[in-house]
């Protein structure tokens, strides 16, 4: 877990300073993000992180209070320090939904929550294990023996019933108008193809009245060959396109394209910039995203945002650099940077809680 105490290896890289010098940044922007901004348009800017309760950022003395110990406690205090977070655990794994009722009954009416589709309905492998029971009970033979498994190996009926599964697991949020949107996050295997097309209208058509936003992980979607073609598919149908921060020069490196191709949702995720490790195999998920931002780095965002803001009845941006502290200080500099750019405060719903760290 991270201590306080700064690793002298990381002093010398700005974007790795320890938890310690960004709860120093954090400080002076304590009050930002507790609140959606709200434009002269009217638009909703909800600034958040990916996570609520990665182990590096529970660790004593890093984001969350004194006595903040339990799973309700923590919530509690994130929702009155932000107001809309990811859910990156139903990736995967499905929930179950008397745990999404209880995060119902621990945020305020106005929380919003992401959710990352789990990993089958992306086309991703799921451990077979991390599967509920009655689908592990009900794989041939064949396939029960597999560590792991990926939606096309599976007969259709069991298919059909992780989406079912999936969006009964969320019905306590859907219902308490607490669901943002299901991200579908493509991986980068891919590719700008029409199976490829038909299978997010498939996902769109599956969760039925739930929003779905697209984030693609392949370069291939914004070549200067299928780029137009990309946001013209989203925007004639009305899907939400994820803008993204993120590494470059890689395969799975997307551009930072900003673009809002549905009326009622635009979406940026921050992923930090550490090109050393994004591909890199074998290492501990949370290392991919251990990036601090610089002030100039955020900056960049400021009108991109502003721009988005112009063509979405609402705005969610969330920071998926979600080492320790990374995350949470970055949402409360970058809403800051907006208040002072679009000359608006918070909406004053809530209260921030109290910063004194464990």
């Amino acid at each position: 877990m991270p201590q306080l105490s700064l690793d002298p290896k990381a002093e010398k890289n700005p974007h790795d300073p320890g938890p310690e010098a960004a709860q120093q940044r954090a400080a002076s922007v304590a009050r930002a993000a507790t609140d959606p901004i709200v434009t002269a348009r009217g638009t909703n800017i909800r600034i958040g992180t990916a996570s609520w309760t990665d182990p590096t950022m529970t660790a004593p003395g890093v984001f969350y209070p004194r006595g903040a110990d339990s799973a309700e406690e923590r919530l509690t205090y994130y929702a009155g320090t932000f107001p809309v977070v990811e859910i990156d655990a139903t990736y995967y794994a499905l929930l179950v939904a008397r745990v999404a009722q209880a995060w119902v009954d621990r945020t305020p009416p106005d929380f919003v929550f992401d959710a990352k589709a789990h990993a089958l309905m992306t086309g991703q492998p799921s451990e077979t294990r991390r599967l509920p029971k009655e689908i592990r009970e009900a794989l041939p033979a064949h396939l029960a023996s597999k560590s792991r498994l990926y939606a096309r190996d599976l007969p259709e009926e069991l298919r059909g019933a992780i989406w079912d599964m999936y969006l009964a697991g969320l019905e306590p949020l859907r219902a308490a108008g607490q669901l943002g949107s299901v991200l579908l996050q493509y991986p980068r295997w891919f590719f700008p193809i029409g199976e490829n097309r038909d299978a997010i209208l498939e996902a769109r058509a599956r969760l039925g009245d739930v929003r779905s936003a697209v984030e693609f992980r392949s370069e291939t979607w914004f070549n200067d060959k299928n780029l137009e073609r990309t946001l013209r598919f989203l925007t004639d149908n009305a899907i939400p396109f994820v803008m993204v921060d993120g590494p470059q020069g890689l395969k799975s490196s997307v551009p930072p394209i900003v673009a809002v191709t549905s009326p009622e949702l635009a979406l940026v995720r921050f992923h930090g910039r550490r090109v050393e490790t994004w591909e890199a195999k074998d290492i501990p998920t949370v290392e991919r995203f251990r990036y601090l931002y610089s002030d100039v780095e955020l900056r960049e965002w400021v009108p991109r945002i502003r721009a988005a803001a112009e063509d979405a009845r609402e705005m969610h941006v969330l920071m998926n650099n979600c080492y320790a502290n990374y995350g949470s200080t970055n949402a409360r500099e970058l809403a800051a940077m907006l208040e002072a750019d679009l000359g608006v405060v918070a909406g004053g719903l809530r209260s921030p809680p109290s910063l004194e760290p464990r």
